[in-house]
């Protein structure tokens, strides 16, 4: 990749899958003003990139990430989010906002993204998986929805997407109890859909299907993603006509003809050759 992160780490491989590290080990991966700052340029450069069509989020160190770095964020923003008068809390809410747009880039990217956690995701963590379109985990993770604990209504995302992912009711015993869930009881509410024993295994299997998601035509991918997140809360009628134009409008692709070229040939097909 281009530009160096201070807190993140690219990797880029051959099979069309990049891995974003977070990368500040030595503190659990929190998440101090350089997350927030660079992650909507992360995403954008994995988006900019053509040889890349899924990425992978996992984490240097043992946990994934305790989230807000409080001391941090604390020290440099402590006059805005305790100001006085009405123009400084118009300079937190437009603080917040910025901060919510690399998750939202996250979720936005029309590469799909597969999260790997292992052992601590907390509060800011858990925002920025919620917004991965696919959750794995190791059996020791220890996941929380934190910020009640800390006297926070929760504003990256969580409890607006959590719902659709994992139901009404489970997201709000997360977010008014704080409280931890271990691997089994994530995969149990449907938050993640796969456990692996150890870090490493994780991380493996977080890229395999990444790269079994990159061997398929991009188009196809980045346009089943829009139709999927298009049609998220409306009405099923609304989903089925928007996913009907869009295939009358882009089915036949060049990699549509390649499948139909090798079907005929009984060969395999080659995607994303352009």
């Amino acid at each position: 990749m281009k530009t160096n992160f201070e807190f993140f780490e690219i990797v880029e491989r051959e099979d069309g899958v990049a891995i974003v590290f977070l990368n500040r080990p030595d503190k659990r991966n929190a998440m101090n003003w350089s997350f927030w700052r660079d992650l909507p340029d992360v995403v954008h450069e994995i988006n900019s990139n053509q040889k890349i069509r899924s990425f992978v989020v996992a984490a240097r160190g043992k946990s994934f990430s305790t989230g807000l770095d409080l001391d941090s964020f604390f020290q440099e923003f402590g006059s805005v989010v305790q100001g006085t008068y009405g123009d400084d809390r118009k300079k937190f809410y437009e603080l917040i906002l910025r901060m919510q747009k690399g998750i939202n880039a996250v979720y936005d990217s029309p590469k799909p993204s597969v999260a790997a956690v292992q052992k601590h995701c907390i509060g800011g963590g858990l925002d920025l998986i919620s917004a991965c379109d696919i959750r794995y985990a190791t059996y020791d993770a220890s996941i929380s929805l934190r910020e009640a604990k800390v006297a926070i209504v929760a504003d990256m995302g969580s409890i607006n997407r959590l719902p659709s992912i994992i139901g009404q009711g489970n997201t709000r015993e997360l977010a008014y109890t704080g409280k931890d869930i271990d691997g089994e009881e994530a995969l149990r509410m449907g938050l993640v859909s796969k456990l692996f024993k150890d870090q490493d295994q994780l991380l493996e299997g977080a890229i395999a299907t990444a790269s079994e998601i990159a061997a398929n035509p991009r188009i196809v991918v980045e346009g089943t993603k829009e139709v999927m997140n298009y049609s998220e809360g409306k009405p099923l009628a609304v989903g089925l006509n928007y996913v009907a134009v869009w295939n009358s409008s882009f089915m036949d692709s060049r990699d549509f003809r390649e499948a139909m070229k090798a079907f005929k040939d009984r060969k395999r097909p080659e995607y994303n050759k352009n």
